[in-house]
């Protein structure tokens, strides 16, 4: 094992949530260094983000009006004031990517192209290239990343656990690297993780994304927040890929329909029927596909010819399975594709441990609440990842570290079956049988394999769902099928071990 003291900030993680952090961070005047186990611009959901960067963007629009969308999507779990600091930095958010080089479209005026997706009252979400817009923006940080002398980036480096010192306090992180374990003692340290989507059998995220970060976390001690909360896409193509490629919502903000095999619209006739907030839409889906009507999203008419300019990185994934949008509907199911919960942190990253910051996917900062509203995720990564990175930048360190507990990995073949179970049964719709079976599943992958990462995440999932009786935004539950007239939220300590003497 080898020890390495690095005199500044360390982000583990190279979204746009990560990335941002570190570039602020620097511009802060602190050294940092960006670990990730891929090459940047790989294996991250920002770079797969179809939709866009939601803000009030237009003269119809504002912060206010977005902040209210945001907290009627969220299902009376969206904390008004973190919604309200999202929003108000949109518009600022957006040009400063602008100025990075996202070439976000414009009309002739100059102004940024805006298309409506599913519960937002206007249309807001700036996009690039009609469904480019995650790789375009990602793109534009990494050039500024790279030209930035304070960034140090790894890209062949994995997360295996966090350093703290006496007091508990973050100091740093345990990395695999060439096949060593390699310490990094850090004055804060930001997770920029990634959801968990890879915990899933269907999912349109990096299968690589395990909840690995949010697990770590808890581990240490950390607040998670509504773990349980999941958001499931209802137009994933059904291709039989893994992941399975997305067909954006903008599809359906431009007027493209879900049907069945017979041609019926799955929820009603009404022109705006198919832009219901995604828990409604996606339980629609997969009971047409239950029910062996099937699912399929219709765009012949409502964007036909203009797909291949319009909407290019869906009409090449049609392609690419046999499909031609243009003459066929293209069949498609929910899912995995946004972990609302996750690390409890604010709107600056700060979580309940000192010197550990928390932000993207990762972290529960409380503005998705139960279900999150369509393209404010690539804003919180960009908008909280730089207040994160500010932050992390004034931090001073802490004491010597303790040692890190040592996980081992999941085989491939017990993760394949944790990510069946999660798919069919802590998925869109969920039961006290189905999430109890899982949960035994779990207690015997873990009783063959140790405490591995993807099991811990998995199991503050599953156990949260159990222990929710309701339904609400993403979290449905056939036996308790009510929503309760108070609005709670699921807040989970893991039981922390005594400290051990310090090397």
């Amino acid at each position: 094992m080898n020890r390495e003291r690095h005199d500044g900030v360390l982000v583990v993680g190279a979204g746009l949530a990560g990335l941002s952090a570190a570039l602020e961070a620097a511009r802060a005047g602190a050294r940092v260094r960006v670990v990730t186990p891929e090459p940047l611009l790989s294996g991250c959901s920002s770079a797969w983000a179809q939709g866009g960067m939601a803000a009030a963007l237009t003269a119809t629009d504002s912060a206010a009006l977005h902040a209210r969308d945001t907290e009627a999507a969220g299902a009376g779990l969206v904390e008004s004031e973190a919604a309200r600091a999202l929003t108000d930095q949109g518009r600022e958010t957006v040009e400063w990517l602008a100025a990075l080089g996202a070439p976000f479209d414009r009309d002739p005026e100059g102004g940024f192209v805006v298309s409506l997706e599913a519960a937002h009252s206007v249309p807001r979400v700036a996009r690039v290239g009609g469904d480019g817009a995650g790789r375009a923006i990602l793109s534009a940080v990494v050039t500024a990343v790279r030209a930035e002398k304070a960034i140090e980036v790894w890209e062949d480096a994995r997360l295996t656990g966090l350093l703290q010192d006496e007091t508990g306090r973050v100091v740093g992180a345990a990395l695999a690297r060439g096949g060593r374990r390699v310490e990094i003692v850090a004055r804060a340290v930001v997770l920029a993780t990634g959801g968990a989507g890879g915990l899933y059998a269907a999912t349109t995220t990096p299968g690589a994304l395990k909840g690995e970060g949010m697990a770590l976390a808890a581990l240490a001690g950390a607040e998670i927040l509504d773990p349980e909360f999941v958001q499931f896409h209802p137009t994933a193509m059904d291709v039989g890929l893994d992941p399975a490629p997305l067909a954006t919502e903008a599809l359906r903000g431009e007027g493209a329909r879900l049907i069945d095999g017979a041609g019926r619209h799955l929820l009603g006739e009404a022109a705006d029927a198919d832009l219901k907030p995604r828990d409604v839409v996606a339980r629609a889906v997969h009971a047409a596909r239950m029910e062996g009507r099937g699912a399929f999203l219709d765009a012949r008419t409502a964007v036909g010819e203009a797909l291949p300019h319009e909407f290019p990185a869906v009409f090449a994934a049609c392609l690419r399975s046999g499909l031609d949008p243009r003459v066929s509907p293209i069949p498609v199911l929910p899912a995995c594709h946004y972990h609302m919960g996750g690390i409890a942190a604010d709107v600056d990253g700060r979580t309940s441990l000192a010197g550990l910051y928390a932000v993207g996917e990762c972290a529960a900062t409380g503005v998705h609440g139960a279900n999150r509203l369509a393209s404010n995720s690539l804003l919180e990564a960009a908008a909280f990842g730089r207040n994160a990175g500010r932050a992390a930048a004034g931090e001073t360190g802490g004491g010597r570290p303790r040692p890190a507990p040592r996980l081992g990995d999941l085989p491939d073949a017990a993760l394949a079956q944790l990510r069946a179970a999660m798919t069919d049964h802590v998925g869109v719709i969920r039961d006290a049988a189905g999430l109890s079976g899982v949960l035994a599943l779990i207690d015997r992958l873990e009783a063959e394999n140790g405490p591995a990462p993807p099991l811990i995440a998995a199991r503050l999932i599953v156990q949260a769902a159990l222990e929710r009786r309701e339904s609400r935004g993403g979290h449905y539950r056939s036996d308790y099928p009510e929503t309760a007239a108070e609005a709670r939220r699921t807040r989970v300590r893991l039981p922390q071990p005594e400290m051990v003497a310090a090397e």
